[in-house]
């Protein structure tokens, strides 16, 4: 070990003594002004001229992209909420036009995927199964139900270009179930007022976590706005605040676990030579009637019957029975997306399982990745940003948050599923309808009926109530089939939901 001379130790010793008595220089303060374009305009909008083709018929139609203010009780603006608003240009009785108020979901996502990949004017460009393709951008939108309908897509807070504009202001106002839901009605009234819509049948739509938010509103409209719609859209929904602890929710997982199997060629050739809708039905019952009740026995159910139960569901997921009697009958959603093509070695998606990745390990209890995800916002991100700015003309040096921070939320008292079955029941005007994609393993398409049958345990508003099921996962409209059956059920929703002039609303 060399030896450090006694003296320059001691130089040493007396510089970093000097150095730590000395305080901490403190940051200078930045006191240039921010620059304008990276703040919202919270009461602005930029308007354009646009048409599209939707069935052959040329439809000219205004495009309006900005901000409308949240409010204190002062009246001062705390947020701006984004938004982008479609209106036909040709149709001047607003009173029998339908207006569609758009959400997505997240939490914290903006209506991004709705809009440029659903029912507006524009599309980004996929192909045929929604995969990315180079260039990116955006096309017409020939299936787009602007022809029946304007369209209002709103950004919540923190969500694309909707911003928090009042330090004081604390992100757990917005942020939560129920926060959000009473937020958003206010907007919806004066958006509603300043657009000159009260007289206008509306609707809402809304897509994954957008569903639990859509049907609170459809009851905080009711009663704290004093707005009553014609219908809700639910697509690919959450579970709505409706209770499903233990074996019921362990068992539904299975027909989604199937339907995946099959699209994926790993069933016997009994199941795969059958058309899907033609299959599910067996693994449907075989859930309520025998895989839920096998499960609430726990551990005290009969070995011989564990065996043959394990048997049954291995023959419908593809997994082996092995790894469910392993797990004991109870396959998480994370286990199956590793498993059932490991010996491929791929993984599958969980909002779209027909997407497949490739992980580090073969081996393990989840995959790297969400493989839908990370292509969904290959293609979203870039074809949004150059919409907004080339054709819709809005410019700002703002980020448009694809995912925003609105964390902590504030999950609890959510009774979403109840709040939509108050509003049906006191609106004989308000009717439901239910899209759900098969190789959805987020809100899986069985965990949706479910909600739907346990909604009104009455069996009264069932009338009002439809389920519909595609050949693709939570977006179902990327698959450009599904898009165009998609939106011709809605389009017939919608117009089936409009009461003929005069029909009042009784029962």
């Amino acid at each position: 070990m060399k030896k450090i001379p006694t003296s320059l130790a001691f130089i040493c010793f007396i510089t970093s003594a000097a150095m730590a008595q000395q305080p901490a220089a403190s940051p200078s303060k930045n006191t240039n002004p921010i620059t304008k374009s990276r703040i919202l305009q919270v009461d602005s909008a930029v308007v354009t001229k646009h048409t599209v083709t939707i069935k052959g018929k040329l439809i000219p139609y205004t495009a309006s992209a900005g901000s409308i203010p949240i409010w204190d009780e002062e009246g001062r603006p705390v947020a701006g909420v984004f938004y982008t608003y479609y209106e036909r240009n040709d149709i001047s009785d607003k009173s029998t036009r339908p207006l569609v108020i758009s959400f997505n979901g997240g939490h914290g996502t903006p209506s991004v995927w709705m809009e440029i990949g659903y029912t507006g004017p524009r599309r980004l460009n996929v192909d045929n199964e929604g995969y990315p393709v180079q260039p990116y951008g955006i096309e017409e939108n020939n299936n787009s139900i602007l022809d029946v309908a304007d369209i209002v897509y709103i950004d919540p807070v923190n969500t694309g270009y909707s911003r928090i504009v009042d330090k004081e202001t604390p992100g757990s106002k917005f942020f939560g179930v129920n926060e959000d839901i009473k937020y958003l009605a206010e907007w919806i009234n004066t958006f509603v007022t300043r657009k000159n819509r009260w007289a206008s049948p509306k609707f809402l739509i809304g897509e994954s976590y957008g569903t639990t938010r859509a049907s609170g509103l459809a009851l905080e409209l009711q009663n704290a706005q004093w707005m009553y719609l014609n219908g809700v859209v639910l697509v690919s929904p959450t579970d709505l605040g409706i209770e499903r602890n233990g074996p019921v929710q362990e068992a539904l997982k299975l027909p989604y676990f199937a339907a995946t199997a099959w699209y994926h060629g790993m069933l016997a050739p009994e199941y795969r030579q059958k058309e899907l809708t033609a299959f599910l039905p067996e693994v449907e019952n075989f859930t309520i009637n025998e895989l839920i009740p096998a499960m609430a026995r726990g551990g005290f159910i009969d070995e011989a019957q564990k065996k043959d139960i394990a048997a049954k569901m291995a023959k419908y997921s593809g997994i082996s029975e092995q790894v469910i009697l392993g797990n004991n009958l109870d396959v998480s959603y994370d286990l199956f997306w590793k498993e059932l093509l490991r010996e491929k070695g791929f993984t599958i998606g969980r909002l779209d399982s027909r997407y497949k990745g490739i992980d580090k390990q073969a081996y393990g209890n989840s995959p790297d990745y969400n493989a839908e995800l990370t292509a969904w916002l290959h293609e979203f991100t870039p074809a949004m940003n150059i919409y907004l700015r080339n054709e819709l003309n809005y410019k700002t040096d703002l980020k448009y948050n694809m995912f925003g921070n609105v964390w902590p939320w504030d999950n609890k008292n959510d009774h979403t599923g109840e709040n939509l079955r108050q509003a049906i029941a006191q609106n004989p005007y308000l009717h439901l309808l239910i899209q759900s994609g098969y190789f959805d393993g987020a809100c899986d398409y069985f965990n949706a009926k479910y909600s739907l049958w346990q909604l009104d345990p009455s069996g009264r508003l069932k009338d009002r109530l439809k389920w519909e099921g595609y050949k693709s996962g939570h977006m179902m409209y990327l698959r450009k089939e599904d898009l165009a059956v998609a939106a011709e059920n809605l389009r017939k929703f919608i117009r089936e939901s409009v009461p003929k002039p005069g029909t009042p609303a009784k029962y």
